[in-house]
């Protein structure tokens, strides 16, 4: 700055050719800065009004009543299996007569069984999936790795302590 500001006559003179050269240049390359915090403040913007868009009250006495009895029916399943082994211990005749009543069943009411529970299981999976709390993709800010001398920028630097 010491030869710039003798040819010039002043570092204020030399700051203003500074920021004409760097307004100059925004015009054909765009700040990535701002680029950036147009980009995080319209990905906030539109988290914001998916947020809006699901706000409800809370659920109901009703609604809270069928979630239980929605889940009822593993626990049933799984207690109903061990209590099949306990009855095939207990009353070995009466389980061989019940299991060769359920070998009469035809083979197409097996299949509707089937896709029942399969459906059921399979539809409360995706309501799950669906309903998980997404994890909003971090942005490179947030991704802070250590400059190193070659990545070096003040004014992002600057930008980060601002913050």
């Amino acid at each position: 700055m010491g030869v710039i500001g003798r040819i010039l006559g002043a570092p204020a003179a030399a700051t203003a050719i500074g920021e004409a050269a760097t307004s100059v240049a925004e015009v054909f390359t765009p700040n990535a800065t701002k680029r950036m915090e147009a980009g995080q403040a319209a990905y906030l913007a539109a988290l914001d009004a998916f947020g809006t868009e699901f706000q409800s009250a809370g659920p109901g006495a009703f609604n809270r009543f069928v979630n239980g009895l929605n889940r009822l029916p593993r626990p049933l399943l799984a207690l109903g299996t061990i209590g099949l082994f306990v009855h095939a211990m207990v009353d070995p005749e009466g389980f061989a007569r019940r299991m060769t009543g359920l070998s009469t069943v035809p083979e197409p009411l097996w299949w509707l069984f089937a896709a029942i529970v399969g459906f059921y299981f399979g539809a409360r999976e995706a309501h799950y999936l669906r309903n998980r709390p997404a994890s909003a993709p971090q942005s490179p800010a947030a991704r802070h790795v250590a400059p190193t001398a070659r990545d070096a920028n003040p004014a992002l630097d600057e930008w980060r302590r601002g913050r």
